[in-house]
């Protein structure tokens, strides 16, 4: 999303070369590119943390492309709030178009040499195109809140914090200020959410430890 505020911190940065140092022999070894997800509720650090896989990945040579699901949302934000406050229904993954996120994810793994994707111009409320080039790239990371239910997915990375956890990381990226309505759109979130750990192969916990469950 063009117009996001990404804060790595040393603690992304931790979680990252554990994840790597454990995945890297399964990524070199694949005869496809390699695709994880990075996911987990808002503020939890799936941004952060998909950029700092990427850069672990770059310490040892191997080149990856990070994806974001706030790019794939139908709406373009504030048109996309004003249909949440209109029908309350509309939060969830049918706010995202999944489909084709994970259509990209298998264009990585069949070889594709790029993709057109959607891009989010936020303060400008709009959503626009991009190509982006694989290129030379062995892995590709798509994060985001549901991400985990692609399908087309070798690894998938779970961070286990809540709303209540992230209010802090969320205030920090100044996306929005405190708002009820907000609120009660992240508890059903976490309701969805919460769901997928299940899924996951990694675990980062609210500490930002991580376990595997692969």
């Amino acid at each position: 999303m063009k117009g996001d505020i990404i804060l790595v911190g040393e603690e992304h940065r931790a979680a990252a070369e554990r994840i790597i140092d454990r995945l890297l022999d399964e990524i070199n070894a694949s005869e496809r590119r390699f695709t994880m997800t990075v996911a987990g509720e808002s503020g939890s650090g799936k941004s952060e943390t998909g950029q700092a896989l990427a850069d672990a990945l770059a310490a040892r040579d191997v080149k990856a492309v990070v994806l974001q699901q706030d790019d794939y949302y139908v709406l373009p934000p504030r048109f996309n709030d004003a249909a949440r406050r209109a029908n309350f229904a509309w939060v969830g993954t049918t706010e995202v178009r999944l489909d084709l996120l994970d259509s990209h994810l298998q264009a990585a793994q069949e070889g594709a040499a790029s993709i057109v994707k959607p891009l989010v111009i936020y303060d400008e409320n709009r959503i626009d195109e991009e190509t982006i080039s694989y290129d030379g790239a062995q892995v590709v990371i798509a994060e985001g809140v549901y991400t985990s239910l692609c399908e087309h997915v070798n690894r998938r990375v779970f961070i286990a914090r809540n709303r209540l956890e992230t209010m802090e990381h969320r205030a920090k990226r100044g996306r929005e200020g405190f708002d009820p309505f907000i609120e009660k759109v992240l508890e059903t979130e976490h309701e969805i959410i919460s769901q997928h750990r299940s899924r996951a192969d990694v675990i980062i916990t609210r500490d930002y430890d991580v376990e595997f469950v692969m």
